[in-house]
């Protein structure tokens, strides 16, 4: 348990059986009346964001969430085994908590998973990733007006729009956020 007092970004809270982790919080002191905290908390799992108020000195339970270096192994089924780099303890994490991150998965990255009480939450991937072109159509010169793209198959099996000179081949830095092509390696 905590007060609202100690809130602070990225505190994990337990509300209703439900993980909101604390985006943005202000404490708000108006002229009449008492002490509130304004926060905008955001689910772990699902991603949606709220806006909550609490009374100040207000009691919340707070969860703890484990974050942990991890290395990606192998896909089995629906699952990714992961390999904890301090226990060598393997962790399957089901596909829907791996979601698009799926996308830009290397076998043998290290990667942070999230865990509360043994159960993973989400995966962290770096903000972009190394991969390597595996089919691109050759780029045709000449028909634009400014920098053309086209669409190239990486190593892992998802598509990313690149640059007319990228082909087969090349290694290209992709960002993991939103699949955009970054660079050459």
């Amino acid at each position: 348990m905590a007060s609202t007092n100690d809130l602070k970004n990225g505190l994990v809270l337990n509300l209703d059986k439900e993980l909101w982790s604390v985006v943005e919080f202000q404490h708000v002191k108006p002229g009449k009346g008492p002490a509130f905290v304004r926060t905008t908390l955001k689910h772990v799992l699902s991603g949606k964001v709220v806006d909550k108020t609490f009374n100040a000195g207000t009691k919340v339970e707070t969860a703890t969430v484990d974050k942990r270096t991890m290395q990606y192994l192998y896909q089995d089924g629906d699952d990714y085994v992961f390999m904890d780099l301090d226990t060598y303890d393997q962790i399957p994490v089901p596909g829907a908590t791996v979601g698009d991150n799926a996308n830009y998965l290397l076998p043998e990255a290290e990667i942070t998973v999230a865990l509360h009480e043994g159960v993973p939450l989400y995966v962290e991937l770096p903000t972009s990733v190394f991969v390597e072109v595996t089919y691109t159509e050759p780029g045709l010169q000449g028909d634009r007006s400014t920098g053309g793209t086209k669409p190239a198959t990486i190593e892992t099996g998802a598509t990313v729009q690149v640059p007319l000179f990228i082909t087969t081949g090349e290694k290209i830095k992709v960002d993991t956020r939103d699949g955009r092509y970054l660079g050459r390696s």
